[in-house]
């Protein structure tokens, strides 16, 4: 397992309590473990998902059918990440490793240790391996927006400790919201101001005459990529202990014992870690389509961000870029079992997207422009520029929509068994929301 920053407990606490949950409400009994859904495939007149489905050891395959259809598969993919080509790679005589793939024997007791990156994985990595290693060198092309942050917050602390259990969780939930995506509008609208701000704080944290300005001062706005945390400070303590320390350099190409730089130094290293970037996947590469037609995921729309127009009975669970996951994730649920409650109460059995809005223009799904996310979305779906087709990355505007607004709009079409005509009235017009 790779090397976590915050220590080995979180990372096992963590699975333990997914474990738990699982085990308690029976839901590890209804799982199929190792399964990959290889395509998936909805059928009009029968108002199911034909699913195929394969063992991920024998390759097998089998066929499964469902009423609806959720992918829980986030947009990342988990059997490949990015790996640029580097020049020389075949000449290195140290140890290699992509963070995805973190050898269960690692061993960097007294090595030399590059990790080529300056997003979150590197930045989490190089203060977990300074324990380990002799001595831990991040090397970065440019620089990312770095913030020390607590492990926990102390307001959320502070919530926790004077409110009911009832009300701490909700009342934390929508601190994190708010203080999040607050942050988040005030950068996008005063993107000078906060970059001053995440400076100063870089600075504060590292010793006084460091090069802040070449290894902490990015090339673009705050949020136009994600912005990394560092929990406790803790790569800044590294640095100026001088465990480890910072390179903004290119890569011109690798050696027998390490890497040479555009600039004519090398960096002597053991073991080089490759944080060089994500891929992403959507539905998990799963192959869609609607009575035998393909579905071309790049010339859909989104609708709220959960649901693909033209796609019967399918939902996604994709989170915020901007604050946790896990808030939208929440409502996307949320909306789903309240939609097929609806369904069922009027009889309907297929519920379909539809944009009947000339008005709505395609955009990107993820207004982010990390080297991962462009790479990969001319392969997304697309969101609209007006409601219900846009991504709000706000968990207030969501929620308005998504938990206190109605089930069913006007560009969400119902249908009765069989497909064969829009739920309505006797003289077919549309059921609206009352």
């Amino acid at each position: 397992m790779a090397p976590v920053a915050r220590g080995e407990g979180d990372r096992d606490d963590i699975r333990d309590y997914i474990v738990e949950a699982a085990r308690e409400h029976g839901i590890d009994e209804k799982i199929r473990f190792g399964r990959k859904v290889v395509a998936a495939d909805w059928v009009t007149d029968e108002s199911c998902w034909r699913v195929t489905v394969a063992d991920v050891d024998s390759g097998a395959q089998s066929l499964l059918t469902c009423g609806f259809l959720f992918a829980c598969t986030g947009y990342y993919r988990y059997d490949r990440g990015h790996m640029p080509t580097f020049a020389g790679l075949d000449d290195y005589e140290g140890q290699l490793i992509h963070p995805q793939f973190w050898p269960e024997d690692f061993d960097g007791a007294g090595k030399r240790v590059v990790v080529i990156g300056s997003g979150a994985t590197a930045v989490t990595l190089v203060p977990a391996l300074v324990d380990q290693c002799a001595h831990v060198t991040m090397l970065q092309r440019s620089p990312s927006y770095v913030a020390a942050v607590p492990y926990k917050n102390p307001i959320a602390r502070g919530l926790e400790k004077v409110l009911p259990d009832r009300w701490s969780g909700p009342a934390v939930r929508w601190f994190a919201a708010l203080g999040s995506q607050g942050f988040f509008r005030f950068s996008r609208r005063f993107p000078n101001v906060v970059r001053r701000l995440l400076l100063k704080g870089v600075e504060r944290e590292l010793p006084e005459g460091y090069d802040v300005a070449t290894h902490f001062t990015p090339r673009y706005d705050p949020w136009d990529q994600r912005l990394c945390a560092d929990p406790e400070g803790k790569l800044f303590k590294a640095i100026g202990r001088g465990d480890a320390s910072v390179v903004t350099d290119e890569i011109e190409r690798f050696t027998a014992d390490g890497i040479r730089l555009r600039s004519g130094d090398e960096l002597r290293a053991d073991i080089v870690v490759s944080a060089t970037g994500l891929e992403l996947l959507f539905l998990g590469g799963m192959h869609l389509s609607v009575d035998g037609d393909e579905v071309d995921l790049a010339s859909r729309l989104t609708y709220k961000g959960m649901m693909l127009e033209g796609v019967p009975n399918l939902a996604m669970a994709v989170g915020y870029t901007n604050a946790s996951w896990t808030l939208k994730c929440d409502l996307t649920c949320d909306y789903v079992a309240r939609l097929l409650v609806e369904m069922r109460d009027r009889g309907m059995t297929q519920a379909t997207p539809r944009n009947h809005d000339r008005r709505v223009s395609p955009e990107p799904l993820l207004g982010l422009t990390a080297g991962y996310v462009q790479r990969s979305a001319h392969l997304f779906p697309r969101q609209g520029s007006r409601s219900p087709w846009r991504v709000h990355q706000s968990y207030l505007k969501d929620y308005r929509a998504m938990r206190m607004g109605d089930v069913i709009d006007e560009a969400l079409e119902l249908r009765a068994p069989g497909g064969s005509a829009p739920a309505g009235r006797a003289d077919g017009s549309r059921i609206l929301p009352v």
